[in-house]
């Protein structure tokens, strides 16, 4: 008889465990979840986990496996090491750094072309671009998904589970002020799940003056509605191919 499957709320608890382990020991390497930075956050999941697991009760009564049957398995797995022919699985090193953010990694080439043709078709961007020194400022360039001090550490790791992958990325529109430049991004999908950001507006910030801090381009829609930024459409809109992963 088939096993029915995992219930929505177990697969999501897991898999939140799982992000939040990846956080852990990139930060951290093999420090006990009771101790470093992710304290809290570890206290919160436990918890939610406890909570989903009595929730779920009779469904894992009901998967649970005989005593009789792992015994066997146990066995045979212990026979097959005393004989010398199991093998110890591989493990992945895994760097250690701090996440503080996750993103969707562009290629900086693109962007440039995008931002040069750009300028030969509006004279509204080729006047803002011209003496912008875009080949210093824009070596990188990304649309934030989520951050912790904005967003925390959980909804980081929600993006574990698209880690390394590719997501077309539409960029529709380049909004500038005297202080920052940024382009509109739309986010695609991933195994037909839509990639959404927490920022209330996805974009790339690719110029700000001397002073001002990247994360003020959040503001341009802002400055847009109050005429005090400008907007030039991307038409046709462009797509590029971006990778999620975490800084």
């Amino acid at each position: 008889m088939a096993r029915s499957p995992l219930p929505a709320s177990l697969i999501s608890v897991l898999e939140e465990g799982i992000n939040l382990y990846n956080l852990h020991t990139k930060r951290h390497g093999r420090l006990e979840s009771n101790k470093g930075s992710y304290v809290q956050e570890w206290a919160k999941w436990e918890k939610k986990l406890r909570d989903t697991l009595s929730a779920n009760a009779e469904y894992l009564n009901s998967i649970q496996v005989p005593f009789e049957f792992a015994v066997q398995q146990v066995s045979e797995q212990l026979r097959k090491i005393a004989k010398g022919d199991y093998t110890i699985p591989s493990t992945e090193k895994r760097k250690l750094g701090t996440v503080v953010f996750a993103a969707v990694d562009l290629p900086v080439a693109e962007i440039q072309g995008l931002l040069n043709k750009l300028s030969g078709m509006n004279s509204k961007a080729e006047a803002f671009l011209e003496d912008k020194p875009m080949d210093n400022f824009l070596r990188k360039a990304h649309v934030t998904l989520a951050h912790k001090k904005s967003h925390g550490v959980s909804a980081v790791a929600s993006y574990g589970l698209y880690l390394h992958r590719q997501v077309p990325v539409e960029l529709n529109a380049l909004l500038f002020s005297d202080k920052m430049a940024a382009l509109q991004a739309q986010l695609g999908s991933i195994d037909d799940e839509k990639i959404v950001s927490k920022n209330e507006w996805p974009h790339v910030t690719i110029w700000t003056g001397e002073g001002v801090a990247p994360k003020e381009a959040n503001t341009l829609p802002q400055l847009l509605s109050e005429g005090k930024a400008t907007v030039v459409e991307i038409k046709p809109p462009l797509t590029v191919s971006g990778t999620v992963e975490f800084y």
